[in-house]
């Protein structure tokens, strides 16, 4: 009896679909190892055979092109089977790339968070201040976090309302401050409430987070480049 082209054509195709589970199930056991895993894998072998027999089934597809076809499937089914394995790399690639090229979001690392010092040196973090993306200039010698008018206005502060009674001794002088208080700063998962804050009285160029906010964390240090804030 003549066997058709379709005919060897699906039996190829199924055993090559066989042997993709077989070397998924050794090289990843644990994809196998919960209900989720395999539900899923279940789910993706009857895509894989429903739309394999409709290629087969088809009278006009040749050998060659349903072979084609059934290796992009194939493909297709261990691309996303690796994907899904290496998730949890892929999201701390994307973590490292994001610190490097946008040093002022920030690395998770666990709770706490790693900021990579800037090209002139100092460490500047984005900050959720009330609502609102702020970012600061980490000063320790800083005794509180100081806003500048910008940001202090981005914040709904009105200046004339405020009142300027605090003196700070600074590098260019002596400079005065309305005292105020931030609801809630967030830096990734770290969050401080009820921070000690001042507005400050002349033009800066970037606000500082100073010793109100971090002294409220755990711990924070210093490695070559690198600021590690402890919740």
């Amino acid at each position: 009896m003549k066997v058709s082209g379709r005919w060897i054509t699906f039996l190829i195709f199924a055993l090559a679909v066989t042997g993709l589970v077989i070397y998924l199930a050794g090289r990843y056991p644990e994809i196998l190892s919960n209900r989720d895993g395999r539900i899923g894998l279940t789910q993706s072998l009857l895509w894989l055979g429903l739309i394999g027999a409709s290629l087969f089934l088809h009278r006009r597809m040749r050998l060659g092109h349903a072979l084609r076809y059934a290796a992009i499937w194939v493909a297709l089914g261990a691309g996303l089977v690796l994907a899904y394995s290496f998730r949890h790399d892929a999201k701390h690639l994307v973590g490292r790339l994001t610190a490097e090229l946008l040093p002022h979001q920030g690395r998770m690392i666990g709770d706490s968070v790693e900021i990579r010092a800037g090209d002139h040196g100092h460490f500047v973090v984005e900050a959720m201040v009330d609502g609102v993306n702020l970012r600061f200039l980490v000063d320790t010698g800083a005794s509180d976090v100081v806003l500048s008018p910008d940001d202090a206005k981005r914040l709904g502060y009105k200046l004339d309302e405020l009142t300027f009674s605090k003196l700070y001794n600074t590098a260019n002088g002596v400079v005065r401050g309305a005292p105020v208080r931030l609801g809630r700063m967030a830096i990734g998962p770290i969050v401080i409430e009820n921070v000690r804050a001042s507005v400050n009285g002349a033009a800066m160029g970037r606000s500082l987070l100073g010793m109100s906010f971090l002294n409220r964390l755990s711990g924070y240090e210093v490695r070559d480049d690198r600021m590690i804030l402890r919740p």
